[in-house]
């Protein structure tokens, strides 16, 4: 039995499937879902020959030190912000062999929130070589940490779909 859903599943069964029929590669970086988007890729048969690598960052050096945020990044804006997403994906993307790339930061929960940064909160970017990128700012609400992963998942895996299709 699978830790992800069907949809999960089936969405990633599309991007394997798309991915290997171009010759295309993807790369992911994972703060809050600590893997989960790289899982959810590699659960599927034939992933070897469209996932080139996950990194997982979940501390701050980590993100330096594996994706080249930068620490002035980290200081000024945090570990989840829009700034620092972008550079978590530009660093996936730069650092791998992947067409398309996707990184998260956020807070999962249940604690670790702020007013300003609730739990819930969750950035995510997809860039792919050619230079297009989106930034998603998710709101999920105090849903509970697996929910708050879960979404996370899904959202990414609809970025890297649209970027592709685009």
């Amino acid at each position: 039995m699978s830790y992800f859903s069907d949809d999960i599943l089936s969405l990633a069964q599309t991007i394997i499937s798309e991915f290997a029929a171009k010759g295309l590669m993807v790369s992911t970086a994972e703060s809050c879902t600590g893997g989960l988007i790289a899982g959810a890729l590699t659960d599927i048969s034939g992933s070897s020959a469209v996932v080139d690598r996950g990194f997982v960052t979940y501390t701050n050096t980590a993100k330096m030190e594996m994706l080249g945020v930068q620490e002035a990044t980290l200081a000024s804006f945090g570990a989840v912000s829009r700034e620092t997403a972008l550079q978590m994906v530009h660093g996936a993307l730069y650092r791998s062999k992947a067409d398309i790339a996707v990184a998260v930061t956020g807070i999962a929960g249940p604690g670790g929130g702020s007013a300003e940064k609730p739990v819930g909160l969750v950035h995510l970017a997809a860039k792919s070589r050619s230079g297009e990128m989106i930034h998603r700012e998710m709101r999920y609400g105090d849903i509970g940490r697996d929910k708050v992963r879960s979404a996370t998942v899904q959202t990414a895996l609809e970025m890297v779909m649209k970027l592709f299709q685009a």
